[in-house]
């Protein structure tokens, strides 16, 4: 195969080799055909002269519907599958309700925004991204986070992640890098996964990833539950008031009980015990009362922010730090039913990041343009026809009139004569009528410029901000993410695309570079890329950007394992239940017989579960309370032995009686137990456990996973 030439910066665009391009500053490798490969073309044959940027007016302004490449190319990536999603397909949703604050009618007219306290039906649906419909929830992966507020003008369709970046600027890829991720279309694996050459090779040759690329290297795609995930609306939103006044704004979602991931090799421990652990969590929180919450935030800004912003707000690669803007948090959202058939509400809703409401406008970003024109498309195609609206889960909960009708699955038809407007048939025969006050008006904003298929060179530094994210995290988290590069690389077949990552990563930081190429067991880097835009060092730090950083320092909404045997003390088990539950925890009794166990007082406990069917990798923490027989028993159960090395080994912090001892030293535990190991004998050392466990792990373990 050619050799693909390097890219320079030109006043028009990137230099390719000798050829120069009017396109944009993506970095992408331009594959010519003249240097042996094919020459690329759409399903008509007609050759394509730019397959990375969609045509907009002028660099910065909006798409154009006569851009028939993108929309040929984004019509076919949305018809690939029947009938599952091509994305997002492992889905599991629930119902709630958002309740607003007080009144924002200083920044949008959005009517579930006007009046404090009211509370607006929602729907949300989290997933996976790259994963089949039956793939494992714990996945390396970016999670969906999409909301249908049911309000009283109309479906609003937040749909967002719990990443607040994207992998590209311009809805063009979108079809590459979801191939690039998936299967390996000659394989057809491996699935739910990008440890593979296709997707290192795509991100590779994309410079504009690589801020992805460090969150997705990070802990933020190993989400301990859908509960503890943070959500991000992604691009730059407009709020526009009753006034006409527009402001820019960025949407997130904050969970109540605090953002908290596991580690690798727990995630995959955990799709071995557990394929379904996140759905079944959430199923077990609402059915028991524990209904998850999270607070909305807006980061609001208005035209001169986003001008003196040390980036395009309309780049979609990129984020404004909440230490320079502060998110203002205007509401909750409390998610306490689940569906009543999973087929008709989880797998039959329709998120279309079109749907908003009057007060709520879109901007320019390139990738949201594109999202627009795509959605609609892919619902048509999933759910057979255009009447996907008529679905209750779909379906607004205001009332609705219009004159479409008849159609694949029609569940109603305009009443009466009427079905056409304008027409001169009064009152209720003559149908609905539009009203200029009431109605959804797109904010009047000017678009100048030439036609092109180019980017703004505000897109064109692709790794001052992922410098920045690696910089914001912890020590531990920055040593996770060099495993996790150093896992997925190491996977890659070709040594090139290994290097050309490195040559990246050097431009982020010298030493996360250096410390990846020693995993690799890569003696030499290789030449730094050459960047578009050099990496700016000056930066600071976003503590908001880490999750250890940010401690919830409360086991609320965790759950306690508690493996016992024969002899247990009754008393024990009783207070540590007490604790649990006045700390809004859950607590979780593991035997070696479901049946359970016989106390010291002669009473026989039920256990939740049998000790092979529940590892310690389930729960958040773990206690080992047994009896001086019944320990030995547990003496002879590889399950019961890989409890407590795995607990140890995954930093967790381990309450334990006495004769826990022999079980320890058959593991081969150290003899000086770590303050992570906490002795339980009385009610007041269980409350004084629980309390510690609010610190979620013990990392001054040195020997953990």
């Amino acid at each position: 195969m050619a050799r693909a030439p390097r890219a320079t910066r030109g006043n028009k665009g990137v230099v390719y080799g000798d050829q120069q391009i009017v396109r944009g500053t993506g970095g992408e490798t331009n594959q010519r055909a003249e240097e042996g490969y094919d020459l690329l073309t759409d399903a008509q044959g007609h050759p394509v002269a730019d397959d990375q940027n969609t045509l907009r007016q002028g660099v910065r302004g909006p798409a154009l519907i006569e851009d028939s490449h993108f929309r040929e190319k984004i019509f076919h990536f949305d018809h690939e599958r029947i009938p599952e999603r091509v994305v997002h397909a492992r889905g599991y949703g629930a119902h709630g309700y958002f309740e607003n604050y007080t009144s924002q009618a200083d920044l949008t007219r959005a009517d579930l925004f006007q009046r404090e306290g009211e509370r607006t039906p929602v729907f949300v649906r989290f997933s996976t991204v790259a994963g089949n419909k039956g793939s494992s929830d714990l996945a390396r992966d970016v999670r969906g986070f999409a909301v249908k507020f049911y309000t009283q003008e109309g479906n609003w369709d937040l749909v967002g992640n719990n990443i607040p970046v994207f992998f590209i600027q311009d809805a063009i890829k979108f079809p590459d890098i979801i191939h690039a991720a998936k299967q390996e279309p000659d394989k057809e694996f491996p699935q739910a996964a990008t440890a593979h050459d296709n997707f290192w090779d795509f991100i590779s040759l994309t410079p504009e990833s690589m801020h992805m690329v460090m969150w997705i290297m990070s802990d933020r795609t190993l989400p301990r539950s859908f509960r503890f995930m943070e959500g991000f609306g992604v691009h730059t939103f407009r709020l526009v008031n009753a006034k006409g006044k527009s402001t820019f704004v960025k949407f997130h979602w904050k969970p109540k009980l605090g953002v908290q991931s596991v580690i690798w090799n727990e995630a995959v421990k955990i799709n071995g015990a557990d394929p379904d652990f996140h759905r079944r969590d959430l199923w077990n929180a609402i059915q028991t009362g524990n209904f998850p919450e999270w607070e909305l935030g807006f980061q609001t800004f208005d035209e001169e922010f986003a001008a003196n912003f040390d980036f395009d707000v309309l780049d979609p690669t990129k984020l404004i730090p909440e230490e320079i803007l502060p998110v203002q948090l205007v509401g909750r959202m409390v998610l306490d039913r689940m569906p009543e058939n999973f087929f008709v509400e989880t797998e039959q809703v329709a998120f279309m990041t079109q749907n908003v409401v009057p007060g709520i406008d879109f901007s320019n970003d390139p990738l949201l343009q594109g999202r627009n024109f795509s959605y609609l498309d892919t619902q048509l195609k999933r759910l057979g026809g255009p009447n996907f609206t008529h679905l209750p889960i779909n379906a607004p909960k205001c009332p609705m009139h219009n004159f479409q009708q008849d159609g694949h699955m029609a569940f109603h038809n305009p009443a009466g004569r009427a079905n056409y407007e304008p027409n001169s048939w009064g009152g209720k025969i003559g149908g609905p009528r539009e009203s200029v006050e009431r109605g959804f008006q797109t904010l009047a904003v000017e678009a100048d410029g030439p036609k092109v298929r180019q980017r703004p060179d505000t897109f064109a530094d692709h790794y001052s901000q992922a410098r920045q994210f690696l910089i914001s995290q912890s020590p531990i988290e920055q040593q996770h993410m060099t495993d996790a590069l150093v896992f997925e690389l190491s996977k890659v077949e070709v040594p090139t695309i290994r290097l050309r990552m490195l040559g990246h990563l050097r431009n982020i930081d010298e030493a996360f570079a250096q410390s990846v190429a020693d995993g690799l067991g890569i003696a030499e880097l290789p030449p730094a890329a050459t960047p578009a835009v050099a990496t700016r060092n000056d930066l600071a730090a976003s503590d908001a950007l880490s999750i250890l950083k940010n401690p919830v320092g409360t086991f609320a909404g965790r759950k306690l394992g508690v493996l016992i045997t024969d002899g247990v003390d009754a008393k024990l088990v009783d207070a540590l239940k007490a604790a649990i539950d006045a700390a809004g925890a859950v607590m979780e009794l593991v035997a070696p017989m479901v049946g359970g166990v016989v106390a010291s007082d002669g009473t026989r406990i039920v256990a939740h579960h049998k000790i092979d069917g529940a590892p310690s990798v389930v729960f958040d923490a773990v206690a080992i309370l047994v009896g001086d027989e019944g320990v030995l028993s547990l003496l002879k159960l590889p399950p019961a032995r890989d409890f407590v090395t795995d607990a140890y080994a995954h930093y967790k912090f381990v309450g334990f009686t006495d004769p826990a001892a022999k079980l320890f030293a058959r593991v081969g535990l150290p003899d000086d137990l770590d303050d992570g190991f906490v002795p339980l004998k009385t009610a007041r050392d269980a409350k004084t456990f629980v309390t510690t466990l609010g610190q979620m792990r013990f990392w001054d373990r040195p020997d953990g996973a």
